[in-house]
């Protein structure tokens, strides 16, 4: 797990700079500053040993010029003078033999004289690290010459090791306190600048991506960032945008399905009913025939006492009543079995108010017509279609008794509508579902079959329109038939 852990921080951008960028630029920076410190040191030990070698040949012709005379405590006090520079650890003078002739510091040679003498002979000036009585230092023999030419001397002079180490050390101090500031200081750069640069952009990136996940489809990522990272939040709200669109879609296919499989079940149950009231209705309507007319027969007879006369007058209506059942029964059950015609709207209109012109009298129903100024026309059946405006011219008189009812079509787009308006009470909201179900009625038992609307849906259906209940203007219930237009040339080659 532990392993995951550290490939899942690596496997970042974050990451991926650090491991990638800033650990190879560390480390080259921290080789390029070993490299650097090296060169320094050796420039400073060189330095420190030119100093000594400076001091040695400073004090050189004085102590040349004291050992050609053998004035031993002129050199003495020559080398003590070097010993005052402060940089020396030790100063000694040798003749030409390699005997020690004097010295100065805090401890003495312990070189032996035979190597002394062959330094001495060889002539040639030298520089090293060597132990004086367990002490390291920087030796550096310098031949000492009289005015012949001859060497008469050697000068050893000492410098310690702790000098040399002493500024090695600030030096590596310095060096490594710069290469971690300056590492640091890149990984800090590099951070930094991958958050401002990159980093936050990102984020608000995830952050935008997490809100779409957690439901809020309507968040959009800013394209704020980074030309590439505002691409990224354009593609992104670009497939949020086709994504809505097509839920958009799917949802407007899925309710039209519904809508569709909804009417088809519709369909199906009407038809359904309609067969078993075509065959109700055929079996009812011979037995109602004749009790009619056996009650119409002894109608005639001259011995009726009132009290029968009234009791069958009372059989007649009923039955009269209940051949209307019957014939609304029938029309419900009856299929399209006619082929439409194109007919001009006005006289479609016009029938329909005939027919039901004497039962809106006897209403006090005043009926009013609204054409347009050009002539409609629409492929109808034509009775059946004038049954379905009779079917809702009537009940809009029985709705409004003694009120206004109106009828009016006109054309919306290439729709021919029909609208039948009433002022009465209107349609309660919990009766609006079942409106044009075969048998639901709102009127008193007796007073209605529940099969007008019922038919008239049926009838619009059949030529290919819509009926639905709308708000009148009147203040009542209206009822909107919407129809396909026909074709203005297609009706004058037809007529």
């Amino acid at each position: 797990m532990a392993h995951v852990a550290v490939w899942q921080r690596t496997s970042t951008l974050r990451g991926a700079l650090l491991l990638k960028v800033v650990i190879p630029l560390v480390a080259i920076m921290l080789g390029f500053s070993y490299l650097l410190l090296w060169t320094v040191e050796r420039n400073s030990e060189r330095r420190l040993q030119e100093e000594v070698e400076l001091v040695a040949r400073a004090v050189r012709l004085p102590l040349s010029d004291s050992l050609e005379r053998q004035h031993d405590r002129t050199s003495q006090q020559v080398l003590e003078s070097v010993l005052g520079l402060g940089r020396v650890y030790g100063a000694y003078l040798y003749d030409d033999q390699g005997k020690l002739v004097a010295f100065a510091g805090a401890i003495e040679p312990d070189q032996d004289q035979s190597s002394i003498q062959e330094l001495t002979a060889d002539g040639k000036r030298r520089g090293g690290y060597q132990r004086i009585r367990g002490r390291e230092v920087y030796s550096y023999f310098l031949p000492l010459e009289q005015s012949g030419g001859r060497i008469n001397g050697l000068l050893q002079v000492t410098r310690r090791w702790n000098d040399f180490e002493r500024d090695t050390r600030r030096l590596r101090v310095i060096a490594g306190i710069s290469a971690a500031a300056l590492a640091l200081a890149a990984v800090c750069i590099v951070l930094l600048g991958h958050w401002s640069a990159i980093g936050r952009h990102l984020q608000q990136l995830t952050q935008s991506m997490a809100r779409v996940a957690s439901g809020d489809r309507q968040h959009r990522a800013p394209h704020s960032g980074p030309q590439e990272i505002a691409v990224l939040g354009r593609a992104l709200n670009q497939m949020l945008d086709s994504i809505a669109d097509a839920e958009q879609r799917m949802a407007a296919q899925k309710a039209r399905e519904a809508e569709l499989e909804s009417r088809l079940r519709r369909t199906q149950q009407l038809a359904a009913v309609g067969r078993l009231a075509a065959g109700v209705a055929h079996e009812l309507g011979s037995p109602l025939s004749v009790i009619d007319g056996k009650a119409q027969r002894v109608l005639r007879s001259e011995h009726l006492e009132d009290g029968q006369r009234k009791g069958l007058l009372q059989i007649r209506s009923q039955v009269r009543r209940l051949s209307e059942i019957v014939r609304q029964l029938l029309e419900f059950g009856r299929a399209a079995g006619r082929p439409a015609r194109r007919m001009p709207a006005d006289v479609l209109a016009h029938s329909a108010a005939a027919a039901v012109a004497d039962e809106l009298a006897s209403l006090d129903v005043k009926l009013h017509l609204q054409a347009p100024d050009v002539a409609l026309h629409c492929d109808v059946d034509p009775p059946r279609f004038e049954q379905a405006l009779t079917n809702l011219l009537r009940n809009a008189a029985q709705a409004s008794p003694g009120g206004r009812v109106m009828l009016r079509w006109w054309q919306e787009a290439d729709c021919l509508m029909f609208q039948v308006e009433d002022d009465g009470p209107g349609v309660a909201e919990q009766h609006r579902a079942a409106l044009f179900e075969p048998f639901f009625t709102t009127k008193p038992v007796g007073k209605g079959s529940g099969l007008g609307l019922a038919v008239a849906h049926g009838v619009v259906a059949e030529c290919g329109g819509r009926i639905e209940l709308v708000e009148s203007p009147l203040g009542g219930a209206a009822f909107r038939i919407s129809l396909a237009l026909a074709n203005e040339d297609d009706t004058h080659a037809n007529g």
